[in-house]
């Protein structure tokens, strides 16, 4: 009896330990205590980690941002941990919790980890537990949660069902018409990722009307990451389409009131040639590229 009292305390001690740790008042030591996070795991074994370890850390971690951004990489690492890609979706709640905070680094590591781990999901684990992750990230109050959601639409969407989809494209409209400025930066830099994966014929139909409401946004900031996007689907469309849909849009960025529109033309003017082809670059661009050689501003000139 006294032996299986004492195994039960060994077994508790790692969480034990790992409690007290990030309780401390020390922030070094209670980095150091989420560095060992794996250690732990692997003390707890795969049905202890998943039952206590993930919810503890969900539950329990408001902390100073480097120890956040620490859990959030560690985090990306974990589906060995967790037993593997059958249990990944485990590993959700307390990125998803990461991906909402106030500090830039630490949502953006979170993404990252929420990306990295998505590839381990089934069909079926996807459309189940990570996509109604994105619906509430993408219909988040707080615009922390909504600017994140922008990050994951390209790396579930090629493996869902139709009506998803569809859901999931609609999503992205709203983020790109969000009241928020910095959603819609996030969705016009997203933007030509998530053109990479969707149909061609809704490439034409949703997200080329997004763009060229991003194109025409009235902060620069947003209008300038619309000139990234035309890159990626410039690169997806027939030379007609791109006549039709996106050089309208690229005259107009180039003659744009702000010096930091003209300049992301003129900085990314090899990548839009090459997209566009020879024969639009010879009617269209290189006329534009000479007013932007002789423009007001030296940093759009150099």
């Amino acid at each position: 009896m006294a032996s299986s009292d004492s195994n039960t305390d060994d077994s508790l001690y790692p969480i034990a330990v790992l409690i007290d740790e990030l309780r401390n008042e020390d922030v070094q030591l209670r980095l150091n205590s989420i560095k060992k996070l794996s250690t732990i795991a692997l003390a707890l074994g795969v049905e202890r980690t998943r039952s206590e370890l993930i919810p503890f850390l969900t539950d329990t971690i408001y902390d100073e941002d480097e120890v956040l951004l620490a859990l959030a990489e560690q985090l990306g690492t974990f589906t060995p941990l967790v037993g593997g890609p059958e249990y990944v979706h485990c590993l959700l709640p307390p990125l998803e919790s990461l991906a909402t905070v106030e500090e830039t680094v630490v949502r953006d590591k979170a993404v990252e980890s929420l990306r990295n781990i998505s590839q381990q999901h089934s069909a079926a684990d996807l459309e189940q537990h990570f996509v109604p992750l994105v619906k509430r990230l993408a219909s988040g109050d707080w615009f922390t949660s909504r600017t994140s959601a922008c990050g994951l639409f390209s790396v579930c969407y090629s493996r869902l069902s139709a009506p998803l989809k569809a859901e999931l494209r609609n999503h992205f409209r709203n983020l790109c018409q969000d009241d928020t400025p910095m959603v819609r930066r996030a969705a016009a830099n997203k933007l030509g990722e998530f053109a990479y994966v969707v149909e061609l014929d809704y490439v034409k139909s949703d997200l080329i009307p997004m763009w060229a409401n991003l194109a025409q946004d009235e902060q620069d900031s947003v209008r300038l990451l619309a000139v990234e996007a035309c890159i990626s689907i410039s690169e997806l469309l027939p030379q007609d389409d791109i006549e039709q849909f996106v050089m309208p849009i690229l005259r107009q960025a180039a003659e744009d009131k702000s010096w930091r529109v003209r300049y992301m033309v003129a900085d990314r003017f090899n990548e839009i040639q090459k997209a566009v082809g020879p024969d639009i670059t010879k009617t269209d661009l290189v006329p534009a590229f000479q007013n932007l050689l002789k423009d007001c501003e030296a940093e759009v000139r150099a």
